[in-house]
């Protein structure tokens, strides 16, 4: 069961969620480089200051990548409108309001969560684990996904079917694949690349197209036009091969979550084993006992 995106959602939405998540960046550090005499006033609102610091926080919470002035001003317009409405909610005395306290507790208990979870993941994610984590998804991924053939090839696409012939004429005498792709294909992306599609399976292509690929002999060009939907293909098979699993570095983050949904999992099985629990049902009465397997 993936317990960590759970878990975190619940924290963090109650921390981060909507209008709230200006009122806990307030409370973090410092941006990195803002110290107290470089850390100018950039707003007042009812004559209280809004620091630069303070809209750093903010981007560092939502995730902003970079500093420009039109996500600075988006944050500052936030923040703005956060002392806003927390002044108008403190002018309501909102803050002695028992469902203020009760959300206040159900959030600093997220936070608390959330840091305790996400430093236990932190301190067990290392590399060996990573690794173990990776054949785990591997044994996974030879069920899921068992080797296929795969086709390496390059093509020259066309509008005609004379135009196709006239580019295998020329192949043959010993043309440039390649100078052939860029100069006259109309397919841009493959024409780039000398006309390589990379390897693909059977199923990736269309059926004419990926018939002619499978059928051909590596090196060679076919020396039939293949015709699609797209136009007039002329076709050199490059390399053939089984598909393989990808790379931990292709996957990573997927490998990085599971081990992390693993750990999560396991330290609140361990907390959970130490503690004792005592359940009850909705109306407070002990929850029933299951009664013990007959001995067969």
């Amino acid at each position: 069961m993936s317990l960590l995106p759970m878990i975190r959602a619940a924290a963090l939405g109650l921390v981060i969620g909507g209008l709230g998540a200006p009122m806990v960046a307030m409370a973090a550090d410092p941006a990195p480089g803002a110290t107290t005499g470089d850390d100018p006033v950039v707003a007042r609102v009812n004559g209280g200051e809004i620091h630069r610091s303070d809209v750093f926080a903010i981007m560092r919470a939502r995730a902003r990548q970079g500093v420009t002035e039109e996500k600075f001003s988006e944050a500052l317009d936030i923040l703005v409108s956060t002392r806003l409405v927390v002044t108008a909610a403190d002018e309501q005395k909102l803050r002695d309001d028992l469902e203020y306290k009760e959300k206040l507790k159900q959030a600093e208990e997220g936070v608390l969560l959330d840091l305790y979870l996400t430093r236990a993941v932190k301190a067990k994610t290392t590399e060996e684990a990573l690794k173990e984590q990776y054949q785990k998804y591997l044994e996974r991924y030879a069920t899921e996904h068992p080797p296929q053939d795969e086709v390496r090839a390059s093509h020259i696409l066309v509008k005609t079917e004379a135009e196709a012939k006239e580019l295998i004429e020329k192949l043959k005498g010993g043309a440039d694949f390649a100078e052939l792709a860029k100069a006259k294909s109309s397919d841009p992306a493959a024409a780039a690349h000398g006309g390589d599609l990379g390897f693909f399976t059977r199923d990736a292509m269309v059926a004419p197209f990926a018939e002619a690929a499978f059928a051909g002999t590596p090196g060679k060009v076919i020396e039939t036009p293949i015709h699609t939907d797209f136009g007039w293909h002329v076709i050199r098979v490059d390399e053939r091969r089984k598909s393989s699993p990808p790379t931990l570095e292709e996957v990573r983050g997927d490998v990085e979550n599971e081990l992390s949904q693993e750990i999560v999992a396991s330290v609140v099985s361990e907390l959970r084993t130490k503690a004792k629990i005592e359940e009850f049902r909705m109306d407070g009465t002990p929850q029933p006992v299951d009664p013990p397997a007959a001995a067969h």
